[in-house]
């Protein structure tokens, strides 16, 4: 008899879901706050707008430097210490950034805030459900992920409305409250369905198995790829309003495309579930990097009409929406389960270094050739990106 919460013909149980709200309201508080609040931020504080945007890049890079070790401890049987700590010490420190009157002090909650992305957002559960459910996490990602997808939809209403009203730092205080009080006990409940008695959790890692890993020519083209993908995707939203500015398209539509790529991840993770079942992964992966090639080509195709702004971010949503769900579920298929949350957490230090990176490499793009130059740099990672993909299809082949 299936013990409540396990895997079963009818499902995943309700434990995944309690995780995929949590996640949602994770990426909300820790994640988008700083693009929902930066404009309030910028206006009542005074600071550069570089200064702001080191705060969320901090975070980034600290993430990156604690993802292998948060999965290692996953492996090893940790994954809820970390997925209940994470919720902990990001609700600290949002506190310290709700009461930040000087830049060192804001710097220090954003890295605080990077702690907390690393303990108890995607990878650190990712982990967990691969763990848990084994060849059947795909399903359980997807859906975590499908829900986490309405992340931003939730933080620009509710940091903008808490900042009309009581100022943006009652909002940051809310946000702590979220953390403490609805993550918390979400990841609490999550992880009491995903584990209960009787449930069968995958043996403890190998002690070498992050370095056999390291060794294998499958973990480095993997990471190019991420890599690739990565920077091209967030190099292209974090200009995106200034590279259809010179395309000529009308503020009001480059707005309105800018809006649509977040539902176009949830669209194209309704997409991968409903075609799971007859899609192989690699095959996925394939489409997803042809996917992000043509949101390139679209975007240098966007003066040429509104059909195409949209149809740009649509194809560029989508692609990215797929790709968070098919990076775990490559690594477990190719380099195998065994030390997989190590494995995860070191290659998605080149997907977090990309993000980190993007604003500053996507900048030099601007300055040195303007739209043209960034577009076409965005159209050559994708390139790259489906080159990646096709090798690793051959070599999953041979």
């Amino acid at each position: 008899m299936t013990p409540p919460g396990a895997p079963g013909e009818g499902g995943y149980g309700p434990g995944v879901w309690f995780l995929a709200v949590g996640q949602t309201l994770g990426y909300a508080c820790f994640f988008y706050i700083f693009a929902a609040l930066v404009l309030h931020w910028q206006r009542d504080t005074g600071w550069d707008p570089a200064l702001l945007a080191l705060g969320p890049t901090l975070a980034i890079l600290m993430a990156a430097a604690l993802a292998a070790a948060v999965g290692r401890a996953v492996d090893l049987g940790f994954g809820r210490a970390a997925l209940l700590a994470g919720p902990a010490v990001g609700a600290a420190a949002l506190a310290v950034l709700a009461m930040a009157a000087s830049p060192v002090v804001y710097l220090a909650a954003w890295a605080g805030l990077g702690v907390a992305q690393a303990l108890s957002l995607y990878e650190a559960c990712f982990a967990l459900l691969v763990r848990r459910y084994g060849d059947r996490a795909r399903g359980a990602i997807t859906r975590v992920t499908l829900v986490a997808g309405l992340a931003s939809t939730l933080a620009f209403p509710a940091g903008n409305v808490l900042d009309e009203v009581w100022g943006w730092r009652a909002a940051v205080w809310a946000a702590a409250g979220a953390a403490l009080f609805g993550i918390l006990p979400l990841h609490a409940a999550g992880i009491r369905a995903l584990a209960p008695r009787g449930a069968v959790l995958l043996a403890a890692p190998s002690r070498g198995a992050p370095l056999a890993a390291l060794r294998r020519s499958a973990f480095w083209l993997l990471a190019g790829l991420f890599a690739a993908a990565g920077l091209g995707h967030w190099t292209v939203v974090s200009f995106l309003l200034p590279l259809l500015d010179a395309r000529g398209v009308a503020p009001g539509m480059a707005v309105l495309a800018a809006s649509c790529i977040g539902p176009a991840q949830v669209a194209g993770r309704l997409a991968l579930m409903a075609w799971e079942a007859r899609i192989g992964t690699v095959r996925a992966t394939v489409l997803t990097m042809a996917g992000f090639l043509g949101g390139a080509c679209l975007l240098a195709l966007a003066g040429a009409g509104a059909a195409f702004v949209l149809a740009f971010a649509l194809v560029q949503g989508a692609a990215m929406g797929v790709m968070t769900i098919l990076r775990p579920v490559l690594v477990a298929q190719i380099l195998g389960r065994d030390g997989f949350g190590a494995i995860a957490g070191m290659m998605h230090m080149t997907g977090l270094a990309a993000t980190a990176a993007a604003p500053v490499f996507g900048a030099v793009l601007m300055r040195a050739g303007g739209a043209d130059l960034l577009t076409g740099a965005a159209v050559a990672l994708g390139l790259v990106a489906v080159g990646l993909a096709q090798v690793l299809r051959a070599a999953v082949r041979t």
